[in-house]
């Protein structure tokens, strides 16, 4: 595919998200670097536009240029967003009550605290996001070991072998603590997305590393564009399991 191309498939892309206002959004690309430009109305924007490149075809990394210009003038201070963000997530049950602590400096909202699992940490992130004025988040929220190191390996394996995505021989998973250890091969970045977010859902997994490689070519996947990915594959996931008082 040619620079232009990926271009236009990622301006495609982003026309098609509804949750994307394309039309102040520019974009470069050049040997399967895209590049974003321009403005958008809300933090929850920008990692949708991340998330819309991200998906292209042929996009090997991402550098991300974009700027947040909120388009109401209501004033809205630190103290504000930290109240709405503990409203938020006192209403949704996908958050342990009082596990979760809330720092907000200057828009940027930091996540503290602990949880059991992964989609509860995530859940706290996706709520916050969305609020008027927040600049950004940092999710610190850890995630404490529940479970052997050996039960966590075996159910991970198990789901592997229920998915009909990819083939579960080709993934080795090893475990030390509440950390997993993903190796092996598939096919495209969707089939890696796919397993490193079946092993987050296990129980007490607090860390994901990914070897895997392209089974096509042996070359690696760029980690932190897979973790796009894979937060979009849960915003999806999780999205019935969390409801409001």
């Amino acid at each position: 595919m040619t620079d232009q191309n990926l271009r236009q498939a990622v301006l495609d892309e982003l026309a098609w998200d509804p949750s994307v206002s394309e039309a102040h959004i520019g974009v470069t690309a050049r040997g399967g670097v895209v590049t974003l430009t321009g403005h958008v109305g809300s933090y929850a924007e920008k990692c949708a536009a991340e998330h819309a490149a991200g998906r292209v075809s042929g996009v090997k990394a991402i550098a991300e240029e974009l700027e947040i210009r909120y388009l109401y003038s209501v004033g809205h201070g630190d103290e504000d967003i930290a109240k709405q963000a503990l409203n938020v997530l006192a209403w949704d049950l996908s958050v342990p009550k009082d596990k979760v602590k809330v720092k907000v400096e200057k828009g940027w909202i930091t996540l503290s605290g602990d949880v059991d699992w992964y989609y509860q940490k995530h859940a706290a992130e996706v709520d916050v996001r969305q609020l008027l004025r927040v600049m950004g988040v940092n999710n610190q929220i850890t995630i404490k070991p529940s479970v052997q190191a050996s039960d966590v390996r075996k159910k991970i394996k198990a789901a592997f072998g229920r998915n009909a995505e990819f083939e579960a021989e080709n993934i080795d998973v090893t475990i030390d603590g509440g950390e997993v250890t993903l190796s092996g091969s598939v096919d495209t970045y969707n089939e890696r997305a796919i397993a490193e977010n079946t092993a987050w859902s296990a129980p007490g997994v607090t860390q994901v590393h990914d070897l895997i490689t392209n089974q096509l070519n042996g070359a690696t996947f760029d980690t932190k564009w897979i973790s796009l990915f894979v937060s979009f594959a849960a915003d999806l996931q999780f999205a019935g399991m969390r409801v409001s008082r």
